[in-house]
């Protein structure tokens, strides 16, 4: 009889906050923020850590919103060093100075990854919403100047993409280690504003080929990663490995999901870590549960040789196209559903202008900070 081995998880995305200084109309988190006042403490997350160093966790990404704003920062990245995983800082780089790099690397921060909008100021600050773009090229020189090791993050996406050869040139004059080139993951607010954020089909192809040989070009001064939007494609991306299996994401309510976007997946309900051990939602919990192996596939995907190598490919994407997860994901060529997402590729590939609504702080969230009117992008 062969042995079944279980799912463990190898990284834990930790959202402390959704307050951010940014509006990035592409932002994955919820459209519905949570308030400030339903933060979890700093004791809880240091619970949190002990419990995911335990599960077999090795990486924690410090994440929001933006994470220099939750309070109890240092006190919980003093925790993941003492519990022995690695600790990487997802920022923004807004109030990332070098006071505040050398606390966090006295706290035992391992890593910091900066996101930026674009290369330069104006289409940056534009994209974010708000004037940051030199705050973030200043948070870079505090970061190398903590020796922190410097990753950067740039969202690709219709007002962007064609800067890439001007962002790869920026990765190498701030010295950063690596540089991750990702395309707009549609949840949350991407998903409200995905008709102005995709890109054409040209675009995509030019953009693949200059990241092709910008790893060669850059091999020996920092690593590029790019990651191919799978709606240009025929078949999904194997997501996180499949539900349930090598990821957890905590919200700053304390919600433990199975992915950062899982809460678009409507009738969905997730333990509250505040109530339950993190193992035994991981183990136990319906919504770990859900998704995981082979046994809730339908046709096509129940017969589809490839079922063990893209996992049926992304739930929310299914959920978000067709209001039901346990759809094959539209990017397929065999799901019913992926005319839809041909047309909206057809339309991308118009010139036509496009406009696209902000990242807003509803006031009664408790998250500071005024939405900028909506953006009209000319291409």
């Amino acid at each position: 009889m062969t042995a079944v081995v279980q799912p463990r998880p190898y990284g834990l995305l930790a959202e402390f906050t959704h307050a951010c200084p940014l509006h990035c109309p592409y932002c994955s988190n919820p459209l519905e923020l949570a308030r400030r006042s339903e933060e979890l403490p700093g004791d809880v997350w240091e619970r949190v850590m002990a419990e995911a160093a335990a599960l077999g966790v090795l990486q924690v990404g410090c994440s929001g919103g933006e994470p220099l704003l939750y309070q109890d920062l240092n006190r919980v990245i003093e925790s993941i060093r003492r519990e022995g995983m690695y600790s990487n800082l997802i920022t923004s780089g807004v109030g990332l100075d070098a006071a505040r790099a050398g606390r966090l690397r006295e706290s035992g921060l391992d890593a910091v990854q900066i996101s930026f909008q674009s290369d330069e100021a104006g289409l940056s600050d534009a994209i974010a919403g708000t004037r940051a773009h030199e705050l973030k090229i200043q948070a870079c020189i505090a970061v190398r100047d903590a020796d922190l090791p410097l990753g950067l993050n740039v969202v690709l996406h219709r007002g962007n993409i064609d800067r890439l050869p001007d962002i790869l040139e920026m990765a190498a004059e701030l010295g950063a280690m690596r540089i991750e080139l990702s395309h707009v993951q549609f949840a949350g607010w991407a998903w409200k504003n995905r008709t102005a954020l995709l890109p054409s089909r040209v675009q995509v192809a030019r953009a693949a080929e200059v990241a092709d040989q910008a790893v060669a070009k850059y091999a020996e001064r920092f690593q590029v990663i790019y990651v191919m939007p799978d709606w240009y494609g025929n078949r999904p991306k194997p997501c996180l490995h499949g539900w349930g299996q090598r990821g957890i994401t905590i919200n700053p309510r304390g919600d433990v999901l199975p992915c950062q976007a899982a809460e678009a997946i409507p009738g969905m309900t997730f333990e509250n870590i505040r109530d339950r051990s993190l193992a035994s939602i991981w183990h136990q919990s319906d919504a770990f549960n859900r998704f995981r192996g082979t046994d809730w596939m339908p046709e096509p995907c129940r017969s589809c040789p490839e079922k063990l190598q893209d996992f049926g490919g992304c739930r929310c994407q299914a959920a978000l196209w067709t209001g039901d997860p346990t759809q094959t994901d539209p990017v397929c060529e065999f799901s019913p559903h992926r005319t839809r997402v041909d047309a909206l590729l057809d339309a991308a590939d118009s010139e036509a202008g496009r406009e696209w609504t902000y990242r807003s702080f509803a006031t009664s969230s408790g998250v500071t900070g005024a939405a900028p009117s909506p953006n009209r992008l000319r291409m």
